[in-house]
């Protein structure tokens, strides 16, 4: 099927649904033809717009024949160039396969990896960067676990981030972040090189994992040392283990069990979850090497170079000189490039 014939089904479509939606349909039907209206508006929207670009074109082609109006129809068609293919691009895009996460808030969970104290700080600072850059979106950033080393670094920081496409701008920050600088412990001046493993989880809900009571064994036990934001004498912290998959997941940062206890689950559904897409993908492992990442937190992501000042993406060789700004919790340069690598790399496998 070519690409009009195509849009003739989305518009068709659409139309098909409106006359339903009027129709009037009983609960479940009608929310469901909802949605699906939903979901291809915005595609209807843009393949009218680009038919009317495509009339436009065509109008102006044969007004050339008109001395009278050939300038104005070579202005037209002049910008009528530049927008067709962008148009054209958009649609395309709007027609690739869909990532169902992507729509989905996100969990944030950042631990210090190779580098001793100087990996505790930075990954600290990357977790307040990606704080910064959630505030900068609207989005909620709630610390669900934050434990703190003696030096005021991090031991392991995890957050609810809350918002519209949350995973689609953050997923590709999965992995191991690299930072190359002069600790401020060191006397003689000599570059550290320090890592941080970063993963981001598509939230899940209950009805997109199914976990069974007899798998889970939890474990309750006293809060104590650095980490907890109210560490004190009751056995509120939680510790659950998901048998099955040897997944473990343990907090403390509530002074109530039972909210300990719902935050345990809530990562722990995220994480099943990403097993559950993981195991998918590596069933199109072909396609996945076309990809700007995998989502792998083992797999070497990028560079911050603090005495140059730069940032740099090993995935897609691009390099900023302004890790500062970055560091202040800009990301959105590097997540468009990422974005849009990963968009080429997608519609190359389609032709």
């Amino acid at each position: 099927m070519n690409l009009a014939d195509k849009l003739d089904r989305i518009v068709d479509r659409a139309a098909e649904l409106r006359a339903m939606l009027s129709s009037g349909l009983d609960g479940e039907r009608f929310v469901a033809a909802s949605r699906e209206l939903a979901e291809i508006e915005t595609i209807e929207a843009q393949v009218i717009e680009f038919r009317a670009a495509q009339r436009a074109q065509a109008e102006a082609e044969a007004a050339r024949a008109d001395p009278e109006l050939r300038d104005l129809a070579d202005a037209e068609l002049e910008g009528l160039r530049e927008s067709l293919p962008r148009l054209e691009r958009e649609i395309t895009l709007s027609l690739l396969p869909r990532d169902e996460a992507d729509a989905r808030s996100g969990i944030l969970e950042i631990r210090p990896a190779a580098g001793g104290d100087e990996a505790g700080l930075f990954a600290a600072q990357l977790f307040g960067a990606y704080k910064r850059y959630a505030d900068a979106k609207g989005w909620r950033f709630e610390i669900m676990d934050y434990a703190e080393t003696e030096l005021g670094g991090l031991k392991e920081g995890i957050a609810e981030i809350t918002g519209r496409s949350v995973f689609a701008r953050l997923k590709y920050e999965s992995g191991v972040h690299r930072v190359q600088r002069v600790p401020t412990t060191e006397t003689q001046g000599r570059i550290h090189t320090s890592t941080v493993t970063v993963a981001v989880l598509p939230e899940a809900e209950e009805v997109d994992v199914e976990v069974n009571e007899g798998d889970l064994r939890i474990d309750v036990y006293r809060a104590s040392g650095a980490g907890g934001q109210h560490v004190n004498k009751t056995e509120s912290a939680v510790r659950i283990t998901h048998v099955p998959t040897g997944i473990v997941v343990a907090m403390q940062e509530e002074r109530s069990q039972h909210k300990n206890r719902a935050k345990a689950m809530k990562i722990l559904r995220a994480r099943l979850y990403e097993q559950s897409r993981a195991s998918l993908a590596a069933d199109r492992a072909a396609d996945r090497k076309s990809q700007v990442g995998t989502g792998d937190r083992s797999e070497r992501i990028r560079t911050y170079n603090f005495p140059q000042g730069r940032v740099t993406d090993h995935r897609i060789n691009l390099t900023l000189h302004k890790i500062d700004r970055v560091m202040l919790g800009e990301f959105d340069e590097i997540i468009d490039a990422l974005t849009e690598e990963d968009q080429a790399a997608r519609l190359a496998a389609l032709a």
